[in-house]
């Protein structure tokens, strides 16, 4: 009678756990960012770029491009960068190893562009590598690193310098990449996961401290905190997570611009999603073993809430699968908790308020981040599949990835050429 009494506190424990969390976790976001809005973004909203006080001014900056088989987009990458309006930059191309004609076009390209130089790995040593030889050959302090397939807006530039000019301790300022490819359905529902889950979170991450990672397609660099820190991890599987990390933990700040916008292709095939999804979730389950400890250092405040919250999201994919294992095994087998009826992955009361929660907080991301991206609400509507397809496709990934990273051989992570859907011209107004 203990046991079964016990049994049914667990499983209703778990139930609770696997709908709650994720209700205060949106309701978190939705404040955070928007408390990060009225205090960092509504008193900028008519400025193209920030304005300098009188003691300031643009030092120069070297964009930093790491390129593996990017014979189809170099051209266009290069060119917008080339492009951009700030005063005083290079261009650096990091050719890593490439088996196409990546390094053929880069070379003519640098022909007739000054401010361009390649650097040429004859080997694929990995974009962590590439970046660290592109950093070493700089020549000015500041480093933006976007990648081989990224269009960078014109005032990218502009918007990531001023908080290294105006704040010391700054180390890192990751952007806003904003989604190209929005032809099939997978293209949709990500335009608005960049904005409801990658742009809304960074927001709110800020607010409240610290945040988990930059984005490794459009990042800018303090040279001085990354040589600190011993530049890239070559043999993290998402450089831009390990980074982070480093740098927060050695006492930098990092920071979140939503006025340094890129466009960026993503995958538009399951296959694709599900390998960049699963690396994404490997990337952070290495970071989680590999910064565990800062739970138990109290100069290290500053980063539990994130270990905390990762750690959380890893039990509550764990403890989604669990709970529809049991429910499964009620179909065939009676349990006296469990009522077959009542499916954790059909729609019921519970599920429809986590959809409506969701849906709030694609409207408040539609918004905020709508000052930048034209067009987001007619995206708004392919949303609804969100929940049903990226949920548990994240589900599945996080669940994969903890064995995964547990079993897998540590080596240098290299290149693989993703899947980034249709290639689209960018419309500029």
């Amino acid at each position: 009678m203990t046991s079964t009494i016990f049994l049914h506190l667990i499983w209703h424990t778990l139930l609770g756990f696997i709908f709650y969390y994720p209700l205060f976790m949106s309701s978190l976001w939705i404040i955070g960012a928007i408390f990060f809005y009225f205090k960092n973004e509504k008193p900028y909203a008519k400025d193209i770029i920030p304005a300098l006080r009188a003691n300031e001014s643009w030092n120069g900056v070297s964009i930093l491009i790491p390129c593996y088989n990017e014979g189809q987009n170099a051209v266009e990458t290069i060119t917008y960068a080339l492009n951009v309006k700030y005063p005083e930059f290079e261009v650096i191309a990091i050719n890593d190893g490439s088996k196409d004609d990546t390094l053929e076009i880069l070379v003519n390209l640098a022909k007739d562009n000054p401010k361009l130089k390649v650097v040429n790995l004859a080997e694929n040593q990995g974009k962590a590598l590439g970046l660290q030889a592109g950093a070493l050959v700089a020549k000015y302090e500041y480093l933006v690193c976007i990648d081989g397939d990224a269009l960078i807006d014109e005032y990218c530039v502009h918007w990531m310098v001023k908080h290294f000019i105006r704040y010391p301790e700054v180390a890192a300022v990751t952007g806003n990449p904003r989604i190209r490819n929005r032809t099939t359905l997978l293209g949709k529902i990500q335009v608005g996961e960049f904005s409801s889950i990658v742009g809304m979170i960074k927001r709110a991450q800020r607010s409240f401290g610290r945040i988990f990672t930059v984005s490794g397609v459009i990042t800018g660099f303090r040279k001085a905190a990354v040589h600190e820190v011993g530049y890239w991890s070559p043999d993290a599987l998402t450089e831009d997570i390990d980074i982070t990390w480093k740098l927060q933990r050695n006492g930098w700040d990092v920071r979140f611009e939503p006025r340094a916008l890129v466009w960026i292709l993503m995958p538009e095939t399951l296959s694709g999603l599900w390998k960049q999804r699963l690396r994404w979730a490997m990337g952070g389950v290495q970071v989680m073993f590999k910064n565990f400890k800062v739970l138990f250092l109290p100069k290290q405040t500053h980063l539990w809430g994130l270990m905390v919250e990762l750690m959380l999201s890893t039990l509550w994919a764990y403890s989604m699968v669990l709970v529809f294992l049991v429910w499964f095994v009620s179909l065939f087998i009676p349990i006296p908790y469990v009522m077959p009826s009542h499916s954790p992955i059909l729609p019921d009361q519970t599920s429809v308020i986590l959809i409506g929660a969701c849906l709030i907080q694609f409207a408040v991301s539609k918004w905020l981040d709508g000052h930048y991206d034209q067009g987001l609400g007619k995206n708004y509507f392919w949303m609804i599949w969100y929940p049903f397809a990226y949920w548990l496709l994240n589900l599945f990934t996080a669940v994969t990835a903890l064995p995964k990273v547990l079993l897998s051989k540590k080596g240098r992570a290299r290149w693989v050429s993703p899947d980034r859907g249709a290639h689209q011209k960018l419309k500029k107004d």
